[in-house]
This record gives C-alpha cells, sequence and structure tokens, in this order.
C-alpha cells in the first residue's frame, strides 16, 4: 500500500505538467497525496473492519467509507462522474472502466490469501463504483500481479498472468516516445503501469520509469508503485518522507493496516 501511495505523492506534480525523463527529484516541491490515495486508505479501512463481511454489506460499508473520505478531502483531484457518485447518498455503480478502481486496490495485494481471493477482493473494490468488466479486469490484474510479486513469483510468471488479461504491445521507450495522450481508462494504463514494473530494476526505479511515461502520471505510478512495493519493498526512509504528506486520520489507518497485513 505505501507503494501504490509513494507513486501517487512523487507523480501528482506531473499529472498536468508531463516529464517524459527519469532523472527528477523524487519527492519534489509541489508533491502532495492525491484522489489515489485517499481512495486507497477507504480501501484499506473496509479491508481492516469488513473484508468478512458479505458482499451486499461490505459494498455498503466501502460506499460509505469512499464518500467519508471525499468529504474530508475534497481537493483530491476526483474524476468528475467519480465525484457526483460520491455526492449522492443514493447513486450506485455507473459502469466506469476508469482507472480508479486499479489505483485504490493495493490493500488487496496484502489481505489476500491466495490469487483467487486478490481477484475477489479486487471485484469486490472495484465494483461498488466501477462495474464495468473493465474496470473490475484492471483492479483484478494489480491485485492479482502484486499478490504473486508478494509470494515470490518470478516477472516472467507475473507477466505470463497479467499477458491472459492485456496485451503488451510496447516497452516503456516506445510508451514514451508516443507521448501517450491523457488516458484514465484501466485498458489504457493498467497495461503501461504494470509494463513499469516489469522492465524496474527496483521500487525507485518503478516510480520513476511510470511518471516518466507522461499522461496520467501520478495514476499510473501508483499501479507500478503498489505491485513494486510487494516485489521490492520500500525504503523505511521513503516512507517516513511520505507520511509527512499525510495527517493523523490517513496514517492511523496505514499504520493498523499495515502493522496486521503487512508485516
Amino acid at each position: 500500500m505505501w507503494g501504490a501511495i509513494i507513486g501517487d505523492i512523487v507523480g501528482s506534480r506531473f499529472e498536468f505538467a508531463n516529464t517524459y525523463r527519469k532523472d527528477f527529484v523524487f519527492f519534489g516541491d509541489g508533491c502532495r497525496f492525491t484522489d489515489d490515495t485517499v481512495c486507497t486508505v477507504a480501501v484499506a479501512e473496509a479491508l481492516l473492519r469488513f473484508a468478512s463481511a458479505d458482499d451486499a454489506v461490505f459494498g455498503q460499508e466501502l460506499s460509505r467509507l469512499l464518500r467519508e473520505y471525499v468529504r474530508r478531502y475534497p481537493h483530491g483531484g476526483y474524476g468528475g462522474m467519480f465525484r457526483r457518485w460520491a455526492a449522492s447518498e443514493g447513486m450506485g455503480p455507473y459502469n466506469s472502466y476508469g482507472n480508479g478502481s486499479a489505483m485504490r486496490v493495493s490493500p488487496a495485494i496484502w489481505r489476500a490469501g491466495s490469487l483467487q481471493e486478490a481477484e475477489r477482493l479486487a471485484k469486490r473494490t472495484a465494483e461498488v463504483t466501477h462495474n464495468h468488466p473493465e474496470g473490475i479486469k484492471g483492479a483484478a490484474a494489480v491485485a492479482g500481479a502484486g499478490f504473486l510479486a508478494r509470494t515470490g513469483k518470478t516477472k516472467g510468471e507475473i507477466k505470463a498472468y497479467l499477458e491472459e488479461k492485456y496485451s503488451f504491445g510496447f516497452t516503456c521507450d516506445e510508451w514514451r516516445a508516443r507521448r501517450m495522450p491523457f488516458d484514465e481508462t484501466c485498458q489504457g494504463t493498467v497495461p503501461v503501469a504494470m509494463e513499469c514494473f516489469l522492465e524496474s530494476e527496483d521500487f525507485e526505479d518503478a516510480v520513476r520509469l511510470a511518471v516518466s511515461m507522461g499522461g496520467d502520471s501520478d495514476t499510473i505510478a501508483a499501479m507500478a508503485g503498489g505491485v513494486a512495493e510487494a516485489f521490492y519493498g520500500v525504503k523505511a526512509s521513503d516512507k517516513e518522507t511520505a507520511r509527512r504528506y499525510l495527517d493523523g486520520e490517513m496514517l492511523s489507518v496505514i499504520d493498523e493496516f499495515t502493522a496486521k497485513y503487512c508485516g
């Protein structure tokens, strides 16, 4: 989960001012947490409190928490439809295939006890809003890849798993050269984020690669970072720096979740 949060914070200042270089200051001026972090922490709290509930109750509680977090952190840079959903008490899922489902799913990597459970938890965390098949697939791909990374699978094995879901037609250099447009869909960004992880040398390199892709840089970095953390781990110094951007309410949930599931 820290990997996604760090990816979001590091990538935040480039979301609307893209860079195509890797040699930027990692935590630089203008960094902040965005909706990626807010929704990730909401999912973590839902999995802490309600993962054992049936799907209906879990969905109700996750929906409540997501709405509460948006109201608590109104300047997260939320997408238009998600903001509309969060402002309404009665609105149900809206058939989204946006990458919001995949950027918030990293707590499922650590809560799951099997690949099948990782995918099931991904579906549960996605479908309260992103119930389009592509929205669910994107979340499942990130959670599944992260679970495999966490449990010692090789990059070759993780890539084979991902290739069952997506076609990987470009390297990171080729993606970068294409100057990808701002794309907020799962199908347009999850493969890019996963390619960044697959080509990376360590956690920081995965985040740097993701940011250098341009486009929706903070979310691409959050997805790549979530899987990279499970594969490489994250330096304590990076976690300590990231903590400075977050408030006590967020940190209490993160600390409780990591103590229980990420030890």
